[in-house]
């Protein structure tokens, strides 16, 4: 049997990575993989957080001498600097490897390029290119957070062919047979694969973000249901200007500490100790003018300095609208329905809300997603690699 390919041990790589998906954040997700000097795979690794060693040290653990001679193939370039761990490039010399291919460097500009650098210094030839587009979406929101830190701001939202979220109130009551389950108010839009992916999308994300209105309009639990292990909870955001939050509702009776956290402009003290007394995390920001909602910039620089590096805006139409006017969305991943709910239904972004009349946001790098008879559509606002931190 010959010896895999390049291109098949660099996928080997990225299916490591992404097995890191949920354990590595607020650091980059990083597979690698090691071969002797007949290309024979003799050790490999993923990047945990909580495990610390970085993939390419677990992979040459796990090769011990078969690495002399040998190649590594990783997703992103080895780190040459003194972070949590003494730097990977040293331990790659050190074991003798002679060939390093890598789909990209490091986000990081103030590291980009000086692993490959040191590499080359001590003589091992290094490969960088190959596959990088999958890599560069698997570690967006760690090159948006190490950038600027802020999260990597993905928008979702699921709705009808014509662009509404949620039947009018009084279609509400009257027709939620019409549709396939119980979502919005007791309806849902889309059917059961593309609701089991908004799982899989929250699983990727650190923090999941709704408005007060979503919360009293839908009682939702804003959980990953996806089943599959993370280092932290997945940290839910309310914007509550006013404290409106009812301590009755799911979110507030299912809170453990630390990961329910509501942002709000009310100096409301009774409540905020009625909330904090739960365990909830009550913050004040600033009010965002002309309307006097919360500051969403605040509200994700505090995100920042709490370590959260994706967040996913699963919020209603005020919300959606909000936050395409503060510019604050890097991508957007709309599901559709085959349904039209009509023009007295709630649209995706409140008009009262929206952007200011101009140039039309325009998405770039779409992907379209099928999930039975529903479609999705996602696309970025901006490049996460970009330097411009709008």
């Amino acid at each position: 049997m010959s010896a895999p390919s390049d291109d098949q041990l660099l996928h080997r790589a990225l299916d490591l990575a992404h097995a890191g998906v949920g354990l590595a954040s607020p650091n980059p997700c990083v597979g690698a993989v090691i071969t002797d000097t007949q290309g024979n795979i003799v050790g490999e690794g993923t990047y945990t957080y909580a495990g610390l060693k970085h993939a390419e040290i677990l992979a040459l653990e796990a090769a011990g001498e078969r690495a002399r001679g040998g190649r590594l193939y990783i997703n992103l370039e080895p780190h040459a600097h003194q972070g949590r761990t003494p730097p990977c490039t040293d331990a790659l010399i050190k074991a003798g490897c002679q060939r390093v291919v890598a789909c990209m460097p490091d986000p990081n500009p103030k590291v980009s390029g000086k692993g490959f650098e040191q590499l080359r210094a001590a003589g091992i030839q290094v490969e960088v290119g190959q596959l990088e587009e999958e890599a560069r979406r698997l570690n967006e929101a760690f090159a948006r957070y190490i950038r600027h830190v802020v999260p990597l701001v993905m928008l979702k939202s699921a709705m009808s062919l014509d662009g509404k979220i949620a039947p009018s109130s009084a279609a509400k009551q009257q027709s939620a047979s019409a549709f396939s389950g119980a979502g919005f108010s007791g309806v849902w839009l889309t059917g059961e694969q593309a609701r089991a992916h908004v799982h899989e999308q929250r699983h990727q994300h650190d923090a999941i973000l709704a408005g007060i209105g979503t919360i009293l309009a839908d009682n939702p639990l804003l959980t990953d249901r996806s089943g599959r292990p993370r280092r932290r909870p997945l940290l839910r955001v309310i914007l509550d200007s006013r404290l409106r939050l009812p301590l009755d509702s799911r979110i507030v009776q299912s809170a453990s500490t630390g990961d329910l956290l509501v942002f709000t402009t009310s100096p409301d003290a009774r409540k905020r100790e009625q909330l904090e007394k739960r365990g909830i995390r009550v913050e004040t920001v600033p009010l965002a003018a002309p309307r006097g909602h919360v500051d969403l910039h605040a509200v994700l620089r505090r995100l920042g300095e709490l370590e959260i590096s994706s967040l996913m805006i699963e919020g209603g139409s005020t919300v959606n609208a909000a936050a395409l006017t503060a510019n604050i969305v890097d991508k957007v991943f709309l599901y559709y329905a085959p349904k039209l709910l009509g023009a007295s239904a709630v649209s995706f972004a409140d008009a009262s809300e929206a952007r200011s009349a101009g140039d039309p946001l325009l998405l770039k790098r779409i992907h379209l997603h099928r999930f039975g008879e529903d479609f999705a559509v996602e696309g970025y606002l901006r490049d996460p690699y970009e330097e411009s931190n709008c």
